[in-house]
């Protein structure tokens, strides 16, 4: 095992317990103190039982990533020193890279396959932070480390600071926090910010993809407040009906595998079915977020214009 590698072991080890002792301390918070929240042991061991898997799974493969980002390293411009400033605007540039690659995975089939494993469960608690796919290295956005090496900044650093932005994130799924301070809300993601992109009500899809910075939502039209009487309604647009986590695992390339491979298509129509967005159909049978976002908001002018 490298050094990197064992870094990266390390660090999962530290942040697994404290995982863990957060989810007891909202589970009896929401139990005993009636804060919002919601209850289900069944939900929370699979997400639990995904998340600690996920560890095993994507540790074994961190090889891939690491031995990507060495490479390019032979190829950096120039080369950073590690100080505190550099480490700062590693982990702001590597927040971007973060908000870019959740996005290509909300618009793109093949990641979508691992990122909806997260989005699966129809409810949204610490827990189902847990809750994340086994081949996150397979999905080809790692390759948006690159640049971040070709700079300047160390592998090192900057898979440190991808730890760091995922602890962070961990804490943004619960229902127990409503609001945070105006400052912060307006900087930073928070369980409101975060609560909306797990949300599948029609005007949520498709927002908020931030990590730990909500600025880019802002700077890129993707923001959308969590509104005080709409509160999200978690989960998928066709949602798993199963609690058995290979099965969660397995659904959506399986799903891909059958309509890349469908008789009677073409070879435009097979390679869209895995890079194309969720809901692509060769014939028009299925609906993509954006149909389904188009609809609702043209129903909602309508009714505006029936009132007026």
């Amino acid at each position: 095992m490298s050094i990197e590698e064992l870094i990266t072991t390390k660090i999962t080890l530290v942040a697994i317990p404290v995982y863990l002792i957060f989810i007891f301390i909202e589970i009896m918070v929401v139990r005993y103190l009636k804060v919002r929240g919601s209850l289900h042991a069944t939900d929370d061991s699979v997400s639990i039982f995904m998340g600690l898997f996920s560890a095993v799974t994507n540790g074994a493969a961190a090889f891939i990533t690491l031995g990507m980002l060495y490479w390019a390293k032979q190829y950096q411009i120039v080369a950073f020193p590690m100080t505190i400033g550099v480490l700062v605007l590693c982990f702001v540039l590597d927040d971007l890279r973060y908000y870019l690659h959740h996005r290509i995975a909300h618009r793109c089939r093949w990641p979508w396959a691992m990122h909806v494993i997260h989005h699966s469960s129809q409810r949204f608690s610490m827990a189902v932070a847990l809750r994340q796919g086994w081949t996150k290295h397979f999905t080809g956005t790692t390759f948006l480390k690159i640049p971040l090496v070709l700079v300047g900044f160390d592998p090192l650093m900057v898979v440190f600071c991808g730890a760091l932005n995922a602890f962070y994130q961990f804490f943004l799924h619960t229902e127990s926090v409503h609001k945070l301070p105006r400052w912060f809300e307006a900087v930073f993601n928070t369980p409101s910010h975060h609560r909306v992109h797990h949300g599948k009500n029609p005007q949520y899809l498709d927002s908020n993809y931030a990590g730990t910075l909500i600025i880019w939502d802002k700077m890129f039209g993707t923001f959308v407040p969590e509104h005080p009487t709409e509160y999200p309604n978690y989960g998928l647009v066709k949602d798993f009906e199963t609690f058995n986590p290979f099965k969660i695992f397995i659904h959506e390339y399986l799903g891909i595998f059958k309509d890349a491979f469908g008789s009677k298509r073409s070879l435009k129509a097979r390679l869209l079915y895995i890079l194309a967005p969720p809901g692509y159909s060769h014939d028009g049978s299925r609906q993509t977020s954006e149909d389904i976002k188009r609809e609702y908001f043209q129903a909602q002018s309508n009714l505006v214009e029936t009132v007026e």
